[in-house]
């Protein structure tokens, strides 16, 4: 019945201080997967911004955890309440914080990071469990965010809504982040029926022209990530059973190859390799290339559900599941 936002020593995993808020969870949430919080934390601005599994933004105080300013994106916003609870996380833009709220509030919201005002709130739409993204379309800086239906281009500093080009797929989860490429090209995938599309985009006075330029359901990123190497994208594709590592030509849109070496998994691109987490706790070291996929190391970490992506500095990698959290070293012995 509360959330709890934790600093925790890097060097040590010793916990530096706790903030507790209350949760109530609404009637109408699937708790099965477990109660969150679903959001990355943002550290900006000498600020730390959370936001919770039922929609409550905070600033903190990193040093204290002392909360500065807060947000109940549903209860005084209206925002949509969504089945797996609140998973938006904040987006830093100069000095705002953009969420998303939809429901019967606005689409998104650009809050001042010192002390919460509203700066601009962008004409609704029907919110998803993805996040903001911020992209450059020709030196103009847009926001896109991934919605229910649909993908959605918004101007950074007014949150004037741009362009707007449909991405259907079933149970309306479009979750994960899109990804820019060359020559502004902006890649969209999901899971279920959503299937991976490639558009366009392109500026014309204060205008914004959106062009399809291929669409293939057999690459269908669930709630992980996908990384871009050159002209080829990798993640893991599928929704339910297998959900084999896949590569993906980003110039014709036809997926090269699929391995089944690890489950569904969050990827981490670092030098020349990627750092790989499966849903069941297996850790890898792999290189990819359009020819295929080689695994250099591997080893069972964790045993429980794990879905957050690792955070790599350094030669130090901290992993979480359900459960536990920890730090690795992956530098030379």
């Amino acid at each position: 019945d509360e959330e709890r936002v934790l600093a925790l020593a890097a060097a040590t995993g010793e916990t530096l201080w706790e903030r507790a808020s209350p949760v109530t969870i609404h009637s109408s949430m699937n708790m099965e997967y477990g109660p969150g919080p679903h959001s990355t934390p943002l550290l900006v601005g000498g600020r730390l911004f959370t936001a919770g599994v039922v929609g409550r933004l905070q600033a903190l105080d990193p040093k204290t955890g002392a909360v500065l300013w807060a947000h109940e994106l549903w209860d005084d916003w209206g925002g949509k309440v969504m089945g797996r609870g609140y998973s938006c996380s904040p987006l830093a833009w100069r000095d705002t914080v953009v969420v998303a709220v939809g429901g019967g509030g606005p689409g998104l919201v650009a809050f001042d990071q010192k002390d919460g005002s509203v700066r601009w709130k962008s004409p609704g739409f029907d919110v998803s469990p993805s996040s903001p993204v911020l992209i450059d379309v020709e030196g103009q800086e847009q926001i896109v965010f991934f919605a229910v239906d649909e993908v959605i281009g918004f101007e950074a500093e007014t949150g004037r809504l741009l362009w707007r080009h449909p991405h259907e797929t079933t149970y309306g989860l479009n979750i994960v982040l899109p990804m820019t490429a060359d020559d502004g090209r902006l890649i969209v995938s999901s899971a279920y029926s959503g299937g991976t599309r490639a558009l366009r985009l392109s500026r014309g006075g204060d205008e914004t022209t959106v062009e399809e330029l291929w669409f293939n359901n057999r690459m269908r990123v669930h709630h992980g990530n996908f990384i871009r190497i050159g002209e080829h994208i990798y993640g893991s594709r599928g929704d339910f059973g297998p959900t084999p590592l896949s590569a993906l030509d980003l110039r014709t849109g036809e997926v090269e190859w699929r391995d089944r070496s690890f489950a569904k998994a969050k990827l981490v691109h670092a030098g020349e390799r990627l750092i790989v987490l499966d849903e069941d706790g297996n850790l890898g070291m792999v290189t990819v290339s359009p020819k295929g996929l080689e695994v250099q190391a591997r080893a069972e970490i964790f045993s429980g559900r794990s879905w957050t992506a690792p955070t790599l500095v350094g030669t130090r990698l901290y992993l979480r599941d359900r459960k536990q959290m920890l730090a690795l070293d992956l530098g030379p012995r």
